[in-house]
């Protein structure tokens, strides 16, 4: 199916109008259209990656917080391009299940989730001036959210015929090195290893297949910084390299296309000259 579709879930789901459908049904195809989820698609990552699928002919559920900056995205996908905006709070269970059901009914299926949706928090502040808000922001997006959008995808996987699916998490180096004055962002960043991990060792018995993508100084909005110059472990500031996020875009497209026999555990993509590897 081509054509842009949307849906709007900001209002009770009995009052809710289905979502618009445009475009004409290519009959021609032989291969079987794959439909994803994608969280924080309407900037970043999330955006390269969503239109990286959409370009190779996947179904697209574009997800965030900000109805504009997803429509943003679907124009950028061009008129062919088949998807379907849904506004979605992540650390919201009753909003995150609007999200997969609205793609189950446009879709028939979920094939793949890339969980994305994240934020680093306050920047900058030591650990003893986090405000306990501040701590539960971070967390309430980067790991619950992450667990809502799982769990549901897990369980539309698992329910589906034919079973199975693919779950995509976005991690960070911060699950291996922290950077200065990031506690809540590297503990959550941590945890999604954690939940990468007993993800993938609970979907083998239904084909659903989870990996993890780490990623290092993408250029997007969150890495502008970079460019002026970022404190460093040894207390001084620096600028540092990025890369084009659409190379991360391209790694994710490859790990959604293996067949379910095969996956791709952990994956690290960063520009090649920032400190991590080595002692800075």
């Amino acid at each position: 199916m081509s054509g842009r579709r949307l849906h709007i879930a900001d209002e009770p789901s009995h009052a809710r109008a289905p979502p618009v459908r445009s475009g004409l049904m290519d009959i021609t195809s032989p291969k079987p259209q794959k439909s994803a989820v994608v969280t924080g698609a309407g900037s970043g990552i999330g955006r390269s990656v969503a239109l990286a699928l959409a370009g190779a002919g996947w179904s697209v559920t574009l997800a965030g917080r900000r109805a504009e900056a997803l429509e943003e995205t679907a124009a950028l996908a061009g008129k062919d391009a088949d998807v379907l905006c849904v506004r979605t709070d992540v650390t919201s269970a009753d909003e995150v299940g609007a999200l997969f059901a609205a793609t189950r009914d446009a879709y028939g299926r979920v094939d793949l989730l890339f969980n994305n949706a994240g934020t680093f928090g306050p920047g900058g502040v030591p650990v003893e001036d986090l405000s306990y808000e501040a701590w539960r922001s971070v967390v309430d997006v980067n790991l619950n959210g992450a667990f809502l959008c799982a769990q549901a995808a897990f369980r539309a996987m698992k329910e589906q015929d034919p079973q199975g699916g693919r779950i995509i998490n976005n991690g960070s180096i911060s699950a291996h090195a922290p950077r200065p004055n990031s506690v809540a962002y590297t503990a959550t960043k941590h945890a999604m290893t954690g939940l990468t991990k007993s993800l993938s060792l609970d979907g083998r018995r239904y084909r659903i297949a989870v990996g993890q993508i780490d990623i290092g100084n993408a250029a997007t909005e969150m890495t502008q910084r970079m460019q002026t110059g970022v404190p460093q472990a040894n207390g001084e500031l620096a600028v540092e390299p990025v890369m084009d996020a659409a190379d991360v875009a391209r790694t994710v497209l490859h790990m959604a296309e293996l067949p379910l026999e095969a996956n791709i555990q952990f994956a690290t993509v960063l520009a090649t000259a920032m400190p991590y590897i080595g002692r800075g």
